[in-house]
């Protein structure tokens, strides 16, 4: 039997609001009561996402996927454990607080664009930033049809959203999640509804508002999309799984993933530490999460030869890169 010792990444300090990252989940757990009893949709979920990444959040229906959103956006609250949102600790907000923050730092895009029916789309635009009360009734116009603008609707702004397509309304509803300038964006199946090339012109849109500096979190079911994002969190069965353990082992199938994730034994080493050598630890696989691993190859009365440097997401164990030869694995953290 394979032990799969992962090396590591250091955590978040359990003090201060964890102000340097943009979101950080601290093993969230949400239960839900039903008459068959109480069920668990997430558990111990931890996350943490830096500014201006993008991220995406994949997993099969039921896994938690849109439960895990909604502990981002704080539509719904954890039963236990915290979450922080660029500083702010959603978990301690009242109704009240939360709807005041969600106003002026969050944009939502949903799967069925919730555009409301009997306002126009440069209306829709409009409505986040008079709710929030954000910007003088002049700059919101002017905002708004830039925003449309900048998804290519401007020439539409007067229309009502049974006027355009599927794919114009997204990209409305898109103009809307960017009204009051949110530094997050989260978005919940997005392009499920849409064909392919207008999937793909929305997905642009994100990357751009990543280069500006953006956080964007994607929540969706298609993989091939899902990898286009800068790092793919898998979610299963209410769980997180390992992502160096996921990229590593991305044959298996999310329940294999999981629980290969629930064998990994974290190890941390010190630089310049031997890992492995030929012959010791041979029944175990390594996967770096943090620093670089070197693959040394010894030469009898000469220097060792760095053959290979392994950095997060790679993996290792005993195999020989040269034959006849003994190799040798070091820490450089």
């Amino acid at each position: 039997m394979i032990t799969i010792p992962f090396l590591k990444k250091n955590g978040s300090s359990d003090e201060g609001s964890g102000s340097s990252l943009m979101l950080d989940l601290r093993c969230v757990q949400k239960y839900y009561t039903s008459p068959a009893g109480d069920y668990q949709a997430l558990k111990c979920i931890d996350l943490q996402v830096d500014h201006g990444e993008f991220v995406s959040i994949i997993g099969k229906s039921g896994s938690g996927k849109s439960t895990l959103l909604n502990m981002i956006s704080g539509i719904d609250r954890p039963t236990t454990g915290e979450v922080w949102v660029n500083g702010t600790a959603l978990h301690a907000m009242d109704e009240d607080q939360m709807a005041r923050w969600r106003g002026g730092n969050l944009g939502i895009l949903f799967q069925f664009f919730q555009l409301l029916p009997a306002l126009s789309l440069l209306q829709n635009v409009v409505l986040p930033m008079d709710l929030a009360g954000r910007y003088s009734r002049r700059e919101r116009r002017t905002r708004a049809e830039h925003l449309l603008e900048i998804v290519g609707l401007r020439d539409h702004k007067d229309k009502l959203p049974s006027m355009v397509s599927g794919g114009q309304q997204q990209r409305a509803a898109l103009a809307r999640a960017l009204a009051n300038d949110p530094p997050l964006i989260v978005a919940d199946e997005p392009t499920g509804n849409l064909d392919s090339k207008t999937a793909e012109t929305v997905f642009a849109l994100f990357n751009d508002l990543v280069a500006q500096g953006k956080t964007v979190i994607l929540v969706t079911h298609d993989s091939s999309l899902a990898k286009r994002a800068h790092r793919t969190a898998l979610i299963a069965d209410g769980e997180i799984v390992n992502e160096y353990v996921a990229r590593a082992l991305a044959t298996l199938t999310s329940d294999q993933l999981l629980q290969a994730a629930h064998k990994v034994e974290a190890r941390q080493y010190a630089a310049g530490a031997m890992i492995l050598t030929e012959g010791r630890n041979n029944d175990t696989f390594y996967i770096v999460s943090k620093g670089t691993v070197e693959v040394v190859l010894p030469r009898p009365n000469q220097s060792d030869v760095i053959a290979v440097e392994l950095g997060p997401g790679k993996y290792f164990g005993e195999m020989e890169f040269f034959h006849d030869r003994r190799n040798r694995f070091h820490s450089c953290l």
